[in-house]
């Protein structure tokens, strides 16, 4: 099962690959905040669907959670405007690096300290390595 997840999570990737070029395009035409806005609203009206014709979850139940679950859509947008205006001004490649580094220091952070409720998986001198080759690709891939 871990494997199916794996795969995935690598689909997810590829999707936004793609999505950081799809939404670079549109934002040179049509403007970055109008970018970002267009790609949730159509974002927003697939999800809608998919709640209509496949939900089994209570909507409801929004109003039980705790607040702060509630900025995963805030976090979105900061993403996709980042991408929309680096994208075309970096290139994908060197965006989608400096998203992935910017993921793996906060899950690392995360993870470390258990924080929003997860199990705690410490630091130590391999996946400080790891981070450090990370910001590392960064510079080569920005560096002529």
């Amino acid at each position: 099962m871990k494997l199916i997840y794996s795969f995935m999570a690598i689909a997810g990737g590829l999707a936004l690959g793609i999505q950081a070029v799809v939404n670079g395009g549109l934002g040179k035409r049509v403007g970055t905040i109008e970018a970002s806005f267009i790609s949730f609203l159509i974002g927003t009206a697939a999800l809608f669907f998919l709640v209509v014709f496949f939900g089994k979850g209570n909507m409801l139940a929004v109003s039980e959670v705790p607040k702060w679950q509630l900025i995963g859509g805030l976090l979105g947008v900061v993403y996709v405007y980042i991408m929309v205006l680096a994208s075309p001004t970096i290139g994908v490649a060197s965006t989608l690096i400096a998203v992935m580094a910017g993921q793996l220091l906060m899950g690392a952070f995360i993870d470390h300290f258990g924080l929003f409720g997860g199990e705690r998986h410490p630091l130590d001198g391999r996946k400080l390595a790891a981070l450090a080759l990370m910001f590392a690709s960064i510079y080569l891939f920005n560096s002529k």
